[in-house]
């Protein structure tokens, strides 16, 4: 039995059945394949830890999938408002399924059940995250901050809380630490694709900071870079790095084994920010990344100041 994604096989099980070994091979490819800065984090975590957060990246991964297909099927007049929503019953029926322990042939599914089996994640999570991504199918802008913050709790703070349940905690108040880390790096999320989202007709930042900075709309949508264009993005980069800094709290409070991970997780996409200030603000027509180098280059530095403080 070959199962393949994007069109190369990445599992070869046996023709009776798929074991969960060959289905966390598979979820560990997408995340190979998808997430260089989260898969690197990966290689510091326990081999016990690591098998679950593949699960759980491709479980979500899927979700993303099958909202921009569908989002592209809507577009292209293909797909019909009912067809959507026959789609998402029948993806919250089969997490269902997963969840009361019945058999499936889908290697994400297999994964993410034994998963289960060692770790408690509410079936809500997901489910929170699939309602954030479908956001984007009726896509509106935000008016406010706080309209903003729902949406990047539901695709990324819920991810952080999943996560937790794998690390391990000491302290329930490591919770509200991973959502602040989730709203960080969404917000990052939205900064770095800036330009992109511009092609697509979005503005994902809050309209009432373009107000704030006397910046319009139009301008946004012709890409005009100016004063008050680069105030407004000072502004969101100091928001993100305030939810960095509070996350920070919340590593101590993490099982050891895990505290590496998540920090180089957390500082390298923290880094997304410093590389919009290097590019002098133009996140219409320069994607802020780190190279594989400076994202390597970070570890050293994390391990010593994580031994040095306990």
């Amino acid at each position: 039995m070959n199962y393949s994604y994007n069109g190369k096989t990445i599992v070869r099980g046996s023709d009776k059945e798929l074991t969960p070994e060959n289905a966390y091979r598979y979820c560990r490819q997408i995340a190979k394949y998808h997430a260089k800065t989260f898969y690197l984090a990966t290689m510091f975590l326990s081999k016990k830890q690591r098998n679950p957060i593949y699960a759980m990246y491709a479980l979500l991964r899927t979700v993303d999938d099958l909202v921009d297909l569908a989002e592209d099927k809507l577009t292209n007049g293909t797909l019909s408002r009912v067809e959507l929503s026959s789609m998402m019953d029948d993806w919250k029926a089969r997490l269902h399924e997963c969840y009361e322990g019945n058999h499936s042939n889908d290697p994400i599914m297999v994964a993410w059940q034994d998963t289960l089996k060692s770790y408690s994640i509410p079936i809500d999570l997901p489910l929170d995250l699939m309602d954030g991504v479908t956001m984007d199918i009726d896509f509106k802008p935000f008016q406010t901050f706080d309209d903003l913050y729902v949406y990047c709790y539901k695709v990324a703070s819920v991810v952080g809380l999943m996560c937790s349940e794998i690390f391990g905690y000491c302290n329930k108040k490591a919770l509200d630490h991973a959502i602040e880390l989730g709203i960080a790096m969404q917000l990052t999320n939205i900064l770095r694709d800036i330009g992109e989202d511009v092609d697509r007709g979005r503005i994902y930042l809050p309209l009432e900071d373009l107000d704030r900075f006397g910046y319009t709309q139009e301008e946004f949508m012709q890409k005009k870079i100016n004063e008050n264009f680069i105030a407004l993005i000072k502004f969101q980069i100091g928001r993100a790095r305030s939810y960095y800094e509070a996350s920070e709290q919340g590593i101590p409070m993490l099982e050891k084994d895990s505290r590496l991970a998540v920090k180089v997780s957390s500082l390298n996409y923290c880094n997304i920010l410093k590389a919009i200030e290097e590019n002098n603000y133009d996140v219409f027509s320069q994607r802020a990344y780190r190279s594989f180098y400076q994202k390597l280059r970070t570890i050293p530095y994390i391990w010593y100041k994580l031994h040095v403080s306990g």
